[in-house]
């Protein structure tokens, strides 16, 4: 990699003039950002600490290790990812799930704020958003890490309960691509450890490993050598960092420690080709890798880095652009595709260049060949000079917006770059350092240096390519000696060099009569409304937490419930299918062509009760924003050939979705839910000829002919002065026609009383998935939507209780509730778990029975304060945050509820009384509708 920089550096030396005494030198090393603070414990621990109060009065605490399921033995698989489960079951300082019940008491929410992940080579845990005005819960947090790093209890009787959680987990994971993988990576990784070395491990080792040997792989591999602490937030730095010193100083090194080897991929001469099938695999898949030596960890800390990863950035988006290009065509040779560089598949010690392209059943061959095509034309003839003024446009805007934002940053970004920084030595230079670095280089930097290392990148050998298929009868699967044929085809051929097709035209050729403020008044929450002579309503509401950001929502009654329930299929795909032709006089892409080096975009959308968009921009180019609003209500632009390429797309990507199994489950639950509706619509490959290009936009244009009953919501740094001439101008001049509606109920109610379908279906992992719906009438009131979401969470809390932790009958039951106000205030509940069939009558039982104890009991006592602790502190997090307002603004003028001005008040008065009244008179109604799918039970 260090000569493949030379290369193009040379390459820069001979065509950017400016940029020669420059590359003649050893590059400079890349700052690092001064307001981190990064230290090393003399027993290895490595810690960074940054002082950040975005959210205010939180901050962000977590350990990376070093340590992940390559390190594993053959008879150890799985052991990496079950201990990173344990650590949340009984450390020396945090006995059996006190861990969890103490953070969830000040306001920390497993799962959303406390988690773990476990990879092939790390292994991080975090703590998020936790409440710091207490010096205690610092210490606290910091005593966690302290525990995970070194003080697990590793109970032999926790051990025994997670086995089923994480058999669980497995299940709910091993779908069709899962299977695959675990076929090809054999073939890949030939020769290689990482050909064996998926987290979830094996079955046979998660249900039988002896406790010991957990026990001998956390001694061995978790140590301070391996680990890292990043403590960011609203914190003091040094009194952080003398806690660090006297917590975590005294875990010794162990004797004699194992090497932390990385291991090696080897090269290959020949391709390496794996074709997979697997019975519920919806469309084949295309892996096509061209590797290349990784960048090693110490070669990361010059400039010269930080130049290639712009120049690979580079490639990747000019390079996609021009993918996304070739679905638009009528005859698309497949049905999406994309490309990157980055890691090969598993690996950090490999390199590669991906291609992925979805294809057509029996277009494998073709899309291989289309993708490989397009790879090799960069590679022999390099990007154009236009193309790259866009890409390295779109570049330095997003470097300036960043720069802009550099004291509205939040915490968990900053947290990112430093695990990254620990893990892979990525390097941490700091907005204030990078926007004047890289607007001085990336000026100097030619097309000819991108063009340069697109050559280094693709290299005659060390190609590995990998089919997924479905396995279905009748479907011709390529040979390997095929899919070869189509590389040595691909690199023998002539090609043409990529024509870039340019327009000077601006976006909008001429102005539209502008309209006038004819009247302004006070708004909720602080804002203020504009309205303007064709009647349409415009609230901007001011803020400063975003210095580049301004975002808008627009929306109107109506919607799709003044359609004709015959015209489904039309109004279904409306909103895929419109943004197909672009706008004005620009093609979709043509249009994002115009739009290069600008923060502004805008899509228009119906929903079932409103028409309306949605969008957001940088101040500076607040303009263009609402030229692009102008356009979708004025100019809607028709492409047939993109129409054509959509539909034919569309049948390849539906064609076989019955494979899947979730796609019976979702049909049986429409019809469970709506009996059989004639909304209640899911698209199938036969559907697509009828979908009627002509009909689609006649609707779209009606519900887009009257502006003047629209409202528009402006939030972030919106200067009122400045922007109400351009309103006037763009919102004020869009059509009106004098039209007064509002929606209608498309009477698609949810089934009444108690309904189920426990329905067979063979899978190819033994499973049952169950969703359970309960529903009825419900005031929409703020107190009723603060008691619907505090009893979703508090079941959370009670299922992972008892379901997942004690009965290990799932990975995790996921609950989510809501009220809607139109067309009737309703409320819903929706659970929904996977588990294994032969436990699924006990399962639903748990489930039934959580919710009679709750009606009967209410909530603990100490779970409705940890579910108070989290609203509250997230009511306060949010008040800096521009879409938590928008969201306030559009609730409050589309329902008229305030969920601002007592909120706090509401979700402290709730008692445990109101919520098992609450529960008793919803769940009450008796509406239950209860789907599962289940394999047949085995025993």
């Amino acid at each position: 990699m260090k000569r493949l920089i030379r290369k193009t550096f040379v390459a820069i030396l001979l065509t950017g003039g400016a940029t020669m005494a420059f590359a003649q030198q050893q590059m400079p090393p890349i700052p690092v950002d001064p307001n981190v603070r990064i230290g090393k414990l003399d027993n290895g621990l490595t810690y960074y600490i940054r002082h950040n109060a975005l959210p205010e009065k939180q901050a962000d605490f977590y350990i990376a290790q070093k340590v992940g399921s390559i390190l594993e033995d053959d008879n150890q698989r799985g052991l990496a990812h079950f201990l990173e489960h344990m650590c949340f079951n009984g450390t020396t300082h945090f006995p059996d799930n006190t861990l969890r019940e103490w953070l969830e008491s000040i306001g920390v929410k497993f799962g959303a704020n406390l988690n773990a992940y476990t990879s092939i080579d790390e292994t991080v845990y975090n703590i998020n958003n936790v409440p710091v005005t207490r010096e205690s819960v610092v210490d606290s947090c910091l005593l966690i890490l302290h525990d995970w790093a070194n003080d697990l209890t590793l109970d032999p009787k926790e051990i025994d309960k997670e086995r089923g959680v994480i058999h669980e987990e497995w299940r709910t994971g091993m779908g069709a691509m899962m299977r695959m993988y675990e076929t090809v990576l054999p073939v890949l990784y030939k020769d290689s450890k990482y050909a064996y070395r998926l987290p979830i491990g094996t079955m046979e080792v998660v249900d039988n490993f002896p406790y010991q040997a957990l026990r001998d792989y956390y001694e061995k591999w978790y140590r301070p050598d391996q680990q890292g602490i990043v403590v960011v937030g609203d914190i003091n730095v040094d009194s952080i960092e003398n806690k660090i010193k006297r917590m975590f100083s005294p875990i010794e090194m162990p004797e004699n420690p194992a090497e932390r080897t990385y291991f090696p991929v080897p090269d290959n001469d020949e391709p390496l080709i794996a074709v997979a099938k697997d019975k519920e695999q919806n469309v084949p898949i295309i892996y096509l890798f061209h590797k290349h030596e990784a960048v090693k960890p110490e070669e990361k800390g010059n400039m010269d880095y930080m130049v290639y990863s712009y120049l690979t950035s580079m490639i990747e988006s000019m390079l996609n652009t021009r993918l996304e290009e070739l679905t638009q065509k009528a005859d698309a040779p497949f049905i999406q595709a994309f490309a990157g560089d980055g890691d090969y598949l598993l690996s950090k010690t490999k390199g590669a260049f991906m291609g992925i392209a979805a294809a057509k059943e029996d277009g494998i061959l073709t899309a291989m060949e289309a993708l490989m095509r397009e790879i090799e034309r960069v590679r022999q003839f390099g990007f154009t000079a236009s193309e790259y003024a866009r890409a390295k446009a779109d570049y330095l805007r997003s470097l300036e917006v960043a720069y802009n934002e550099r004291d509205k940053q939040r915490t968990n970004s900053y947290v990112k770059e430093y695990v990254r920084h620990f893990i892979d030595n990525e390097p941490i230079p700091g907005i204030e350092n990078e926007y004047p670095l890289m607007n001085q280089i990336v000026p100097n930097i030619p097309v000819e240096a991108v063009n340069q290392v697109m050559k280094q990148l693709i290299q005659e050998k060390n190609i590995a390519l990998s089919v997924f298929c479905p396995e279905k009868e009748g479907m011709k699967y390529p040979t390997e000696a095929e899919l070869k044929a189509v590389i040595d085809k691909v690199k023998a051929e002539k090609l043409e060099p990529y024509v870039d097709k340019v327009s000077n035209e601006p976006l909008l050729k001429e102005k539209p009569q502008a309209g006038k403020v004819v009247k302004t008044e006070q708004g909720a929450f602080g804002s203020t409304i504009l309205t303007l002579s064709n009647g349409v309503r415009v609230i901007v509401k001011p803020t400063d937490f975003k210095a580049d950001e301004i975002r808008m929502k627009a929306f109107s009654p109506g919607g799709n419930s003044l359609f004709d329930d015959k015209d489904v299929l039309q109004f279904s795909v409306m909103n895929e299918v419109v943004p197909l032709g672009g706008l004005g006089n620009f093609s979709a892409v043509d249009l994002s062509k115009v739009l290069a080096g600008k923060v502004a975009s805008v899509n228009a959308s119906v929903s079932t009760l409103t028409e309306g968009l949605g969008g957001s921009c940088s101040p500076k180019d607040l303009e263009t924003m609402l030229q692009l609003v102008y356009l979708n209500f004025t100019a809607p632009r028709m492409d047939q050939e993109a129409f054509q390429s959509y539909i034919q797309r569309g049948k390849a990507a539906l064609a076989n979705q019955a494979a899947n199994p979730m796609s019976t489950f979702n049909d049986s639950l429409a019809v469970a839910l709506y009996n059989h509706h004639p909304r209640a619509l899911r698209l199938k490959a036969e559907m697509m000829d009828k979908v009627d290009y002509n009909k689609i936009m006649e609707l779209y244009k009606n519900r887009y002919a009257e502006a003047g009953d629209f409202t528009f919501l402006l939030v972030g740094n919106i200067d009122l002065a400045t922007a109400t001439p351009l309103i006037e101008q763009y919102l004020g001049g869009l059509p009106t026609i004098s039209r007064k509606e509002n929606f209608r109920d498309p009477k698609m109610d949810i089934r009444k009383g108690d309904y189920e379908n426990n329905f067979i279906r063979d899978m190819e992992t033994a499973k049952s998935s169950i969703m359970m719906v309960y529903s009825g009438n419900c005031p929409y009131t703020l107190k009723n939507k603060i008691m619907m979401s505090m009893f979703d969470q508090l079941l959370d809390i009670l299922y992972t209780r008892t379901v997942r932790e004690e009965a290990g009958g799932t990975y995790g039951v996921s609950s989510w509730a809501s009220i809607s106000k139109y067309p009737q205030e309703e409320g819903t509940l929706n659970i929904y778990f996977d588990t294994d069939p032969n436990r699924r009558e006990q399962m639903v039982g748990l489930i039934k029975q959580g919710l009679q104890d709750f009606i009967a009991n209410g909530p603990a006592t100490e779970d409705l304060n940890k579910v108070k602790e989290y609203m509250l502190k997230t009511y306060q997090q949010n008040q800096k945050e521009n879409g938590y307002w928008m969201g306030a603004l559009n609730e409050f003028y589309w329902t008229g509820l305030d969920m601002n001005k007592d909120y706090e008040a509401t979700v402290n008065g709730v008692t445990i009384d109101d919520l098992k009244a609450f529960a008793k008179a919803f769940i009450g109604q008796n509406n239950v509708i209860e789907v599962s799918m289940s394999t047949p039970a085995t025993k």
